[in-house]
């Protein structure tokens, strides 16, 4: 069979197939010789590499099998089909599947992919016809990125298509921009434009005549000086507060009027006073600022919201100024769920001042039952979902009331934050920003496939539905990294895995979510500079904690606190900081460094998370991870290596933590089965502690190998603990290289990893997205009554009887 050069992987290997049957069948036969019906890309590659080594004078090896394995994610089995999902890049997937007996090849769309993998775990019980989600038709006439690289920077590409569309408007002597500008007010105060210009003609006369007034005036002359003046012309405060700022702001709009940019345009609207309130909106856990962290479903979530807060309102207040509206108070509000049974924390209060800025607080509604009573004690995160419709129209009711008006911004956070964000803005007209933080389908295998085993537990039914409405709802989403977004070469990212999936018996989705919309931005967090600083900064040092630091790494037995008294204080620390479940792999921590005597000998563990006493937590992953730690500590004999404290630091207690475990020449290790982004990893590196993290998730993209850092496999615990063992006989050869890797972190985090990045960044991001949503409005009505029906009629009942399951518990 001769095939054209241009021919695709699919078209060489149906002519391999069928001119090389034997040596097709070598690897065929070993997929079906596992006897697997569902095999994943690891398994699949495995299985290829040794039939090759095993096979050495076939073709298989130098086949075009070789390019199919290497972008197949997985194959589903049963004889006479082999089903394959090939992504040849990000989000760009085929679908093939092979006869085992004639090896004849064929295309397949999704659908039939999804209906094969369905048969597999229903049997003769999953349906032909089922619900099928498909989104697609409601983009097709929105512009889409083209490219991989182009993932995740919609804002530079929106600008783009902005710019375009002004420019034709302008063409037509139509102008969005000058309607949008109408709107801006503040209460009762209008700002921008007034009556006087009403056409885009009398604008350009206007800021003309403006600018003719500026000409002569000092730089540093105030806006209220020429108040009068500029009011006569048609301009209300908000171009700038002094002279500068406002010819700088108005050359900038009669540029664009004359031809548009997406420079000029981005600068433009990022100069806009249009956000003076934001709402948060983070619903599940213990949210507060004292004796949280380290609670069920309460950790980095919480330190990430306020500290977005502090950068946030600073960064809204700096602009303000700028703007010439130094009346204007920013506020935020942190929406949360309030917990009568607070159990020593303040979530029973229903108002909490955050601390460090000047008009930011949390407000705190409870949950009430369908009785309308209020449920008083926490609630794991995969069981709120019967609560967050009443728990919306209660807190956006209280949101009225506390802003007196609509916020301007509303941002989700996690599955139950964006499902609250979606209703509330939904009903009131309000851009809306998306934080997944992370997305548990993508934390658990086939999470998807057998929705019903993990039921009980999880009840991911809720929450898959809840995230595909969400994410679609919103106006721009914010993540940490391009993995969470689009993942590697190698693995899908966490977005994109709602892109084709299906839950048998409940619903299949052809198009859930398309990964190049330019709705997705990547912009990283930091850490608080206030807390976390190197440790070679001693001015700023909490020294008075030292005595109580040295206590907690090398004191005695802490009654319900702590297991194991380090013996050895001349030796190294590895010290890592997080919850005790079972993606943050602890005890697989723990387990690798109980087995290599050498690491042993070297250096000290130090782990901080979870309880002590299994009896004190009443989180299901968490006690069976604690009977997991105290059995290795007795099957390994730990108790003069390793410490474990169950306990939970205040701030600033980890930052000078991790820099006195840096002043001993310690590292710190984030073992993650999977980590979103990794707050702990950007904390510990600008301590300057040399910092080894998984490579799955968002450290992947933080660390550089060997030069601000490590990456580690949690899936291969030898190889980890070698590469502990290494680095400390390293440190020893060479006593500056531990200070290299150390300043390597450093300089990373300094670089990229900022609050005043970010809170820059997410400003720009909610004033452009607004002006997108504002031109574009009619255009989405079409996918917003789909995800109402989609709201109504799957996830409401999927709810209702989830709070009936648990009222009879």
């Amino acid at each position: 069979m001769k095939l054209p050069k241009t021919s695709s992987p699919i078209d060489k290997l149906r002519a391999f197939l069928h001119e090389h049957k034997d040596d097709a069948d070598l690897f065929l036969n070993s997929l079906c010789g596992r006897e697997q019906q569902l095999l994943l890309r690891t398994e699949i590659q495995d299985i290829f590499l040794n039939t090759t080594a095993e096979n050495k004078s076939s073709a298989l090896a130098v086949s075009p099998f070789k390019t199919i394995v290497q972008w197949c994610q997985e194959a589903a089995i049963l004889e006479p089909w082999a089903y394959f999902a090939l992504r040849m890049r990000s989000a760009r997937w085929k679908y093939i599947r092979i006869n085992l007996k004639t090896l004849a090849l064929e295309n397949i769309t999704p659908e039939q992919f999804l209906y094969f993998k369905e048969q597999l775990v229903s049997g003769n019980n999953s349906e032909h016809y089922p619900l099928e989600i498909d989104l697609a038709p409601f983009s097709r006439e929105f512009f889409k990125l083209q490219e991989e690289k182009s993932i995740g920077r919609g804002l530079e590409f929106l600008n783009r298509r902005l710019s375009s569309g002004l420019f034709a408007e302008l063409e037509r002597g139509d102008n969005r921009l000058l309607r949008f500008l109408q709107v801006h007010r503040y209460r009762d105060q209008q700002l921008l434009l007034n009556q006087e210009i009403e056409s885009t003609n009398q604008l350009r006369d206007g800021l003309r005549d403006a600018l003719h007034l500026l000409r002569d005036q000092d730089d540093n002359t105030e806006w209220k000086e020429l108040e009068s003046d500029l009011e006569n012309l048609g301009f209300e405060p908000g171009w700038g507060r002094c002279v500068s700022m406002i010819r700088d702001t108005m050359g900038n709009l009669l540029d664009i009027l004359e031809a548009p940019s997406p420079a000029a345009l981005e600068i433009f609207l990022s100069r806009i006073p249009m956000i003076f309130s934001i709402a948060i909106i983070s619903p599940h856990g213990f949210f507060g600022q004292e004796n949280v962290l380290g609670r069920p479903d309460t950790g980095g979530q919480v330190v990430y919201i306020l500290d977005q807060v502090r950068a946030l309102e600073k960064e809204m207040r700096d602009r303000l100024y700028e703007q010439g509206l130094v009346d204007i108070d920013p506020r935020i509000i942190v929406l949360t769920r309030l917990i009568p049974e607070s159990e020593g924390s303040n979530c029973h209060e229903r108002k909490e001042n955050i601390s460090r800025t000047e008009n930011s607080y949390i407000l705190r509604v409870p949950f009430r039952s369908k009785d309308n009573e209020v449920i008083p004690h926490w609630i794991s995160r995969f069981e709120i979902w019967p609560y967050l419709e009443r728990f919306a129209e209660d807190a956006g009711r209280e949101l009225l009331a506390e802003l007196d008006g609509r916020p301007d911004l509303i941002v989700g956070n996690y599955s139950d934050g964006n499902l609250v964000a979606t209703l509330i803005s939904h009903k009131l007209g309000v851009t809306q920003c998306n934080i997944a933080h992370a997305l548990e389908k993508a934390k658990y295998l086939y999470s998807d496939l057998y929705w019903q085993d993990n039921e009980p537990n999880y009840h991911f039914s809720c929450q898959f539905t809840a995230d595909i409405i969400a994410m679609n709802a919103a106006d721009f989403i914010i993540t940490s990294t391009y993995q969470e977004i689009a993942g590697t070469e190698e693995n899908p990212g966490q977005y994109e895995s709602y892109m084709t999936f299906t839950m048998p018996n409940l619903y299949r989705v052809i198009h859930g979510i398309d990964v190049y919309d330019p709705k997705f931005n990547i912009v990283s967090p930091g850490a608080d500079p206030q807390i976390y600083f190197p440790a070679e900064d001693k001015e700023h040092r909490f020294i008075e904690l030292h005595e109580e630091i040295d206590s907690l790494i090398f004191g005695g037995h802490r009654p319900e606190e702590s297991r194991g008294v380090l013996a050895d204080r001349s030796k190294h620390i590895i010290l890592t900081i997080a919850r005790l479940d079972r993606i943050k792999n602890l005890t697989g921590l723990v387990r690798l460094f109980a087995v290599n005597q050498d690491l042993r000998d070297m250096a000290n563990l130090l782990v901080i998370g979870g309880h002590i006493n299994p009896d004190h937590s009443n989180d299901a992953e968490e006690v069976e991870q604690i009977h997991q730690m105290h059995h290795l500590f007795e099957s390994y004999g730990l108790e003069h290596d390793v410490r474990w404290l169950g306990m939970h630091l205040d701030k600033r207690a980890s930052g000078e933590l991790y820099r006195c475990v840096a002043d001993r020449k310690g590292v710190f290790i984030q073992p993650a089965l999977f980590e979103a982004f990794g707050l702990t990893v950007i904390e510990a590196m600008v301590s300057g502690l040399p910092t080894f993290a998984t490579c799955f998730g968002g450290p992947m993209e933080i660390i550089k190998h060997g030069i601000s850092g490590f990456h580690i496999d949690p899936n291969n615990e030898d190889s980890i603990s070698q590469l502990l063992v290494d680095f400390f006989v390293q440190c020893k050869k060479e006593p500056d290289y531990w200070h290299t890797i150390a300043r390597g972190g450093v300089m990373r985090v300094y670089e990229k990893y900022t609050w005043k990045l970010y809170a820059e960044r997410m400003m720009t991001f909610a004033r452009i997205y607004g002006f997108w949503r504002y031109v574009s409005n009619l255009e989405r009505m079409e996918t917003k009554r789909y995800l109402e029906m989609f709201y109504s009629l799957q996830f409401r009942p999927l709810a209702k009887l989830l709070e009936s399951h648990l009222s009879m518990q």
